[in-house]
């Protein structure tokens, strides 16, 4: 099999993630979680009052941004790499709602994507990697070998969300998490720079009824098909 890029991009809380961790650990290729990273610099900015009634302080971050310094631990128990932010483990905390609320908008500025991108394209420039994201096939490899586009029904991306803060223990409120999905939907599409799109060449997957066993086995399919080239 030759050494490919895999980029996997879609729609929030649609199981990009978890494609794409389960199809790196099978493979044995690494894999970079670019939504934790602009989750990590939310809560980096929500911890340093980048946030307030009046909204984003978008000079103050753009300030601060230098201090901040995202990375990945492999996590022998759960077999799966957790986000560090400035050395500190924030996993968990990058995926409540708070942050949730609040990535879009810190996503859609063009200082923090561009960090982002060049940090990313280091980090895949040797290939055997398998990345998630909004525009990893447009904007951070549109040279990439596989690229697939996910998507599902809100509706589904809500429950599927929901249910999962309630498996951690955490209180959660289906319609407002609706709400976010499609909030997040929205600004995703339609900011300036690296807007949420379908690559012309991506395989589009709609995972609505679909189990994770049975998208993991399509995304390997798709693997064997292009590596065996």
């Amino acid at each position: 099999m030759r050494k490919i890029t895999i980029a996997i991009d879609g729609h929030s809380s649609c199981g990009k993630s978890t494609m794409a961790k389960d199809l790196a650990r099978e493979i044995g290729y690494i894999y970079v979680d670019t939504g934790a990273m602009y989750r990590a610099t939310t809560l980096f900015a929500l911890r340093n009052g980048c946030f307030s009634e009046s909204g984003l302080d978008e000079a103050l971050l753009q300030e601060l941004l230098p201090e901040m310094e995202i990375s990945f631990c492999f996590n022998e128990e759960t077999c799966r790499p957790d986000t560090y932010l400035n050395g500190e483990n924030v996993e968990s905390e990058i995926r409540g709602m708070e942050v949730s609320s609040k990535v879009s908008q810190v996503a859609a500025l063009g200082f923090v994507r561009e960090v982002m991108v060049a940090q990313q394209q280091r980090m895949g420039r040797d290939k055997g990697v398998v990345m998630d994201g909004r525009d990893i096939g447009t904007v951070v490899f549109p040279d990439a070998e596989l690229k697939v586009f996910v998507t599902a029904a809100a509706e589904v991306r809500a429950r599927r969300r929901y249910n999962e803060l309630l498996g951690k223990g955490e209180e959660a409120d289906y319609e407002e998490i609706l709400k976010n999905v499609q909030e997040r939907d929205y600004i995703d599409s339609h900011r300036e720079v690296g807007p949420l799109r379908q690559a012309e060449d991506a395989i589009l997957l709609d995972n609505s009824d679909m189990t994770i066993p049975e998208q993991n086995e399509w995304l390997l399919a798709q693997y064997y098909r292009v590596a065996g080239e």
